[in-house]
């Protein structure tokens, strides 16, 4: 059970990261301080930084979240499926259930709004880029040792993985050009997108394995 003051340093977080967000989508990163997101919560930059080391770590604090539900979700698949429809259920799976998770810390539609953000400005669309990359490598590890293969001597694991995350890109700029930001158009265009994606990959390597 969470204390007291548990519970405070949670609130003050959470504050926090509203305050941040909601700067960054109205008045933009670039010209948000670290300064102007305290004096918003009323409190010191001393304390944003007992929270935060950036504030790039506020921008991705809610996306790294849903990260780490989703690997979750990939950990918890059967063994016996394939590896992309493990990718594409575990995905869907994760948007089916991360609305809640999200509006325990900021309303769902704010993290929404933020990946707007995200996309139009360069400093965070790199470090976007790269957490993808690193994200694929950590999911090719993952696919890897469920399928009893070698990351590096097979490359199936981590083809399989590129192309789900080069969909998964995909998906993200079609999502954001539109006029939907809900989660609801987000997991339609995550299906719609996944489920084009050719049988091959989707076939399952365990049953044609050899030895």
């Amino acid at each position: 059970m969470e204390t007291l003051r548990e519970r405070k340093k949670a609130r003050t977080r959470d504050a926090l990261l509203r305050a941040a967000l909601e700067l960054f989508t109205t008045k933009g990163y670039e010209r948000t301080t670290v300064d102007e997101i305290a004096e918003a919560v009323d409190v010191s930059q001393r304390t944003f930084f007992r929270y935060f080391a950036s504030k790039e770590e506020a921008a991705f604090f809610v996306p790294r979240l849903t990260e780490t539900r989703f690997v979750s979700a990939v950990r918890a698949r059967p063994p016996q499926e394939a590896p992309l429809e493990t990718l594409r259920r575990a995905v869907l799976e994760s948007w089916d259930t991360i609305n809640e998770a999200i509006q325990q810390v900021v309303p769902l539609e704010l993290h929404l709004r933020t990946y707007r953000v995200i996309e139009s400005t360069p400093a965070l669309l790199a470090v976007h880029l790269r957490r993808s990359l690193e994200l694929e490598e950590e999911l090719a590890q993952i696919i890897a040792r469920r399928e009893g293969l070698g990351v590096d001597a097979d490359p199936r694991p981590r083809l399989a993985v590129a192309v789900f995350g080069g969909v998964m890109r995909v998906v993200e700029r079609m999502w954001i050009a539109g006029d939907d930001l809900s989660v609801d158009a987000m997991r339609e265009l995550t299906a719609e997108y996944l489920d084009a994606v050719g049988p091959a990959l989707a076939e399952n390597w365990r049953a044609s394995r050899v030895g």
